[in-house]
């Protein structure tokens, strides 16, 4: 009679023990900085999508060139969003343990208006909500910081 894979396994492998840990991945695998970065990314992909001028429909070069454009600009801004909206759940998830809503009551009410905000960048052209969306990144940003009783600046690319 041959084994199951598992208990062939547990022959030749030594014994475990058990562990434990304060959040699914190792100390430091976690950082607001990415969310930070697609928002931002959203943010410019926002703003240049505003700054598009309508070249006149008879110019058909000019007309192609503009929808093309705008289509790349969107999709960023779109996938950027996304992107910021997964790297907050995760950090919401993963990370923020039942303790930190004693430092930080609102914190649930925190990630899931910033979350609100990836899917209103995502879904329309506004410059207010994705400035909105990196205020919001910022607050969670510092929250985050001080969990870890560190100072750690917050800075932008543009």
């Amino acid at each position: 009679m041959s084994l199951n894979p598992i208990d062939a396994l547990k022959k030749v492998m030594p014994a475990s023990q058990e562990v434990s840990a304060h959040c699914d991945g190792p100390c430091g695998v976690y950082d607001p900085s990415s969310a930070r970065i697609a928002a931002e990314a959203a943010l410019s992909m926002t703003k240049k999508i505003l700054a598009l001028e309508v070249p006149a429909a008879s110019d058909k070069q000019a007309y192609v060139a503009y929808h093309n454009t705008l289509s790349r600009y969107i999709a960023i801004k779109e996938e950027q969003a996304h992107i910021a909206k997964t790297e907050l759940l995760v950090l919401w998830t993963d990370y923020f343990k039942p303790n930190h809503l004693e430092q930080v009551p609102d914190l649930h009410d925190k990630f899931w208006k910033a979350a609100k905000l990836c899917s209103a960048v995502k879904v329309e052209v506004n410059q207010e909500k994705a400035e909105a969306l990196m205020a919001a990144i910022k607050e969670i940003h510092e929250i985050f910081w001080k969990s870890k009783d560190r100072k750690v600046e917050w800075y932008t690319a543009s």
